[in-house]
């Protein structure tokens, strides 16, 4: 048996005694949510890797419900935060406070202080409250007056979106959707699934309705990303991702030219990051010791699809940021 092969199969081993928790996670997830199995499985990702994560949808997809019961199983402190048009940065990471009878400012800290704060339509708040999040979400530390805080391990921002062509809504700045891991898009559920949520929730007030049990907690989470930074990837994998990531921001070089006018700025290096970590991520919940490239085309839409910013021609011709990078996806050589 080769060095390599020996590798490989001894942290499949690891990975597969690491992962024996996953199928009761996902059954005490399934007690409260109905279906939208991609989007508990790319905010479990997330929360495996450390990676904030924007969820974009119309209302009452349950976004808020699966942050939270993930948070329930992960025996990890949870924080909502609503975001309006008059809130105020001081209203997320605290504020500094005069006392009058001893003369002297303390330091009051917001409630971003905690394992996972769900920032709940954050784009219904204007720029200059989505950017007091950005020292948190790349630091994990907060500066409130003159002293700086470090944000407890693990600290996520798990934020929901409305669509922007709703009213009330702002466009994020680019900086900060760049700190976020993945953009997912939620869609509506399907007849079947709909059915199920409408007997669930469809019951009285005095129904006790289903809670998900904790499954592990923050120390086995850790262990668990330990067991993720693992995970073999292939030097060819490695290369395949950077060249995915290259081709949104150079695609005549990667004989794309055709789609170089629709693209007005590639994909930060964060997302080369990002699409490595995610996908070895991805490759843990398949109860697997290596990356395949499979895995980066799995996870590829959902990390490019806030970093490609799109030119005014491709917005005139109806083209999208997930068709875009299906052409990238299918052009690109597979190792």
């Amino acid at each position: 048996m080769s060095l390599a092969a020996y590798d490989i199969r001894v942290v499949s081993e690891l990975v597969e005694r690491e992962s024996a928790f996953l199928e009761r996670l996902y059954a005490e997830v399934h007690k409260v949510i109905v279906g939208q199995n991609d989007m508990i499985e790319r905010l479990l990702i997330g929360l495996l890797c450390g990676g904030h994560v924007l969820l974009e949808g119309a209302p009452g997809l349950a976004k808020t419900l699966t942050v939270n019961t993930l948070a329930q199983t992960l025996q990890l402190q949870f924080k909502r935060v609503q975001f309006t048009p008059d809130l105020l940065p001081s209203d997320v990471i605290g504020t500094v406070i005069y006392n009058h009878q001893s003369g002297t400012f303390t330091n009051k800290q917001g409630p971003i202080f905690t394992n996972l704060l769900l920032a709940d339509e954050i784009n219904r708040a204007p720029a200059k409250v989505q950017s007091a999040l950005l020292e948190a979400m790349a630091e994990r530390h907060v500066t409130v007056g003159d002293t700086t805080y470090p944000l407890p391990s693990p600290f996520l921002v798990l934020a929901t979106q409305n669509p922007i062509e709703q009213e009330g809504t702002y466009n994020l700045p680019e900086a900060q959707l760049d700190r976020f891991m993945f953009k997912i898009k939620v869609d509506y559920p399907s007849s079947e699934d709909e059915l199920k949520i409408m007997k669930r929730m469809g019951t009285g007030a005095h129904t006790t309705r289903p809670k998900a049990e904790a499954v592990i907690g923050p120390e086995d989470l850790e262990r668990v990303r330990k067991t993720i930074d693992e995970i073999i990837v292939e030097e060819p994998v490695q290369r395949y991702i950077v060249d995915v990531v290259g081709a949104s921001r150079r695609p005549g070089a990667a004989g794309l030219a055709q789609l170089a006018p629709f693209i007005e700025f590639g994909a930060s290096p964060r997302a080369s990051i990002a699409l490595f970590q995610a996908a070895r991520a991805h490759a843990f919940l398949r109860r697997r010791g290596y990356v395949s490239p499979e895995d980066v085309k799995a996870i590829a839409p959902d990390v490019l699809r806030h970093r490609v910013i799109l030119s005014y021609e491709a917005e005139a011709e109806g083209k999208t940021v997930e068709q875009i990078t299906r052409q990238i996806l299918e052009h690109v050589q597979v190792p």
